[in-house]
């Protein structure tokens, strides 16, 4: 089998998630535009989670191993995506993530056995508690009951990848035991979320702030936002992301179980647009380059996006915080735009060749 001729499909699958996904999402703001299907807007998470970066970790894992085997995994994930697309039938959505998610779950197995760590631990957690989570979805778990363990996938993946990356600064034994205490304290909170969804919260986003802080004190981005071009600005990324991990987690602390309303959408927000999708900006000329195989040459257009994102984030959370509808939905509609110049951005990078820098009339369209 040749593996080069399913990576960008399967790409492409995710893509199609995160698109739909932030036309939803519109929709749900209060932009009266057509829906494709009717009940696209109430997929709107688990497109973004499942859909799009279920997949998205998915294939950067089976292609960096190499294993046939793996490309299941996000195969059943973006497929799982399409059919929640369609609204043909949500049941067999969920039922194809959660064995998408299985699959991930098996891969971290399997890296285990080649490299049992800290990170690689953490990692595997973290799919565990991606499968746990869709599982649950099947069994009729709300949306909002599920956010906290579909964010703590994502945030420990992340976690465990900056963990990995901390091995550089050769991290004390008392810093990877604090570490370790804000993975367990997260894990008790997603236990009680079984018996008290408030309270489970509350508990998981004392973990997640830990976790924040942590990064914010131990993140080799403290010592490469010194230097310049690619290396800063991942680094602007991380630290970024990391205060809006900081604040969401803040907001699940004080304001516990939510269902609905400007706290829910501004706690939900700042963890998945504002530390999340700050990370995959950040991680982009990373994580693209090694499932394509095509190299992608920094340039400092990368700040249009990013500036945008959390411009455009912060309007959001103010028109939440405020009660002002038109600030909140004009916010939305932005955060949207700037995942979508991102996209248009590397789209550039890429067809303008692996090593040359895209032209300033090329990006100045889309800024």
């Amino acid at each position: 089998m040749n593996l080069g001729r399913v990576r960008l499909p399967l790409l492409a699958l995710a893509m199609i998630s995160l698109i739909s996904a932030l036309w939803a999402g519109w929709i749900r703001l209060g932009w009266n535009w057509p829906p494709l299907q009717p009940r696209l807007p109430g997929v709107h998470g688990p497109l973004m989670i499942t859909g799009f970066l279920g997949t998205l970790i998915a294939l950067e894992r089976a292609v960096a191993l190499k294993k046939t085997w793996m490309y299941a995994a996000p195969l059943l994930n973006g497929f799982g995506g399409l059919v929640l697309i369609t609204g043909w039938n949500d049941s067999l959505g969920a039922l194809l993530v959660s064995a998408g998610s299985l699959g991930l779950v098996l891969i971290f197995i399997y890296i285990l056995r080649q490299v049992t760590a800290s990170y690689t631990i953490t990692m595997a957690l973290a799919a565990l508690v991606f499968f746990i989570a869709n599982v649950i979805w099947m069994s009729g778990w709300s949306i909002p009951r599920l956010v906290p363990w579909w964010c703590s996938f994502l945030i420990l993946t992340i976690a465990a990848e900056r963990l990995e990356l901390g091995r550089l600064l050769r991290l004390s034994r008392r810093v990877q035991q604090a570490f370790n205490l804000s993975l367990l304290v997260t894990f008790a909170g997603l236990g009680m979320t079984f018996f008290s969804h408030d309270w489970g919260t509350r508990l998981v986003g004392l973990g997640w702030l830990s976790l924040a802080v942590w990064l914010i004190r131990n993140d080799i981005a403290r010592h490469t936002i010194r230097q310049r071009g690619s290396p800063r600005f991942i680094a602007i990324c991380l630290l970024l992301g990391y205060i809006w991990l900081g604040f969401g987690s803040l907001l699940g602390v004080i304001s516990g179980g939510m269902a609905a309303g400007p706290n829910y959408d501004a706690y939900v927000h700042s963890v998945l647009l504002g530390f999340v999708i700050s990370m995959i900006f950040g991680h982009a000329p990373i994580i693209f380059p090694a499932i394509l195989h095509k190299p992608i040459a920094y340039t400092p257009f990368f700040y249009g996006h990013l500036s945008l994102l959390h411009i455009s984030l912060l309007l959001r959370l103010l028109g939440d915080l405020i009660a002002f509808a038109p600030l909140r939905l004009w916010g939305g509609l932005m955060n949207g735009i700037a995942i979508l110049l991102f996209l248009a951005t590397t789209v550039i990078i890429i067809r303008r060749g692996q090593s040359a820098t895209p032209t300033s009339s090329s990006l100045r369209t889309l800024l």
